[in-house]
């Protein structure tokens, strides 16, 4: 029997009029890797920001064990320390060092000493390859560096699941493969990730499930080769058309 992590049902979004998400449902168990692909707009990044509570569903519920975390009496920021996120754009605290960043909300949210935290840090960034890069700022490092910190800061948060959103689409292309090694590692040592991504080949080679949104909805979703290899719905066919020779 796999052990659900996180349980999503009939979660809907709106924004105003703008229907954003409609009748999501699908389940996150221990150790999988599920990419989340679709064409910009289709609701991808807004469906991990309320998995992550960032915001707030409209309807339906997201069950993390046997807590509805939806149920506004949660503490978002307890819950994000076992659901942790990586940002497109790093959200990296400029005025600290590297090493900082990576202790932070391991004090102020875990309640870890300094001496703990900045131990765990050092592990987790020597991990990411950023263990030289200790004391630089946000500003002195590279796009592919700054988003290797961000998922060595997540990760010093011990969490259960990682939630990555579109993680390479802020990077020049030579540095998109540097962070794709850095998640393949963490994918093989058994980390359970739900990836918003563009990069079809991570999709196709590291998921142990792809998910397609279209219009806010999930068209369609199965193991790579059922997704990549034989689509069943035409949008689903449309959208990697255009992939097939990348």
């Amino acid at each position: 029997m796999e052990e659900k992590i996180l349980n999503i049902k009939h979660l809907s979004k709106s924004f105003g009029s703008h229907e954003v998400l409609r009748d999501i449902d699908f389940s996150v168990a221990k150790g999988d890797v599920i990419s989340i692909i679709g064409a910009s707009g289709s609701g991808k990044s807004t469906l991990l920001r309320c998995i992550n509570l960032l915001e707030t569903p409209t309807r339906g519920e997201i069950w993390y064990r046997d807590e509805n975390v939806a149920d506004r009496k949660v503490k978002p920021h307890e819950y994000r320390s076992h659901v942790g996120m990586v940002f497109q754009s790093f959200n990296l605290f400029n005025n600290m060092s590297v090493l900082k960043n990576c202790m932070i909300g391991q004090m102020k949210v875990l309640g870890r000493s300094r001496e703990e935290a900045k131990r765990i840090a050092m592990d987790y960034l020597q991990k990411v390859g950023m263990a030289p890069y200790i004391n630089a700022k946000p500003r002195q490092i590279s796009g592919g560096q700054k988003q290797r910190v961000a998922i060595a800061r997540a990760l010093a948060m011990n969490p259960e699941v990682l939630l990555f959103d579109e993680p390479t689409s802020a990077l020049d292309p030579e540095m998109v493969g540097e962070v794709l090694m850095v998640m393949q590692q963490l994918a093989q040592e058994g980390m359970t990730m739900l990836v918003v991504t563009h990069e079809m080949a991570f999709a196709r080679d590291v998921s142990s499930r792809v998910v397609y949104m279209n219009e806010g909805v999930i068209c369609e979703q199965g193991s790579p080769e059922e997704i990549f290899g034989n689509p069943q719905k035409q949008e689903t066919k449309d959208f990697l058309a255009r992939f097939r020779n990348a």
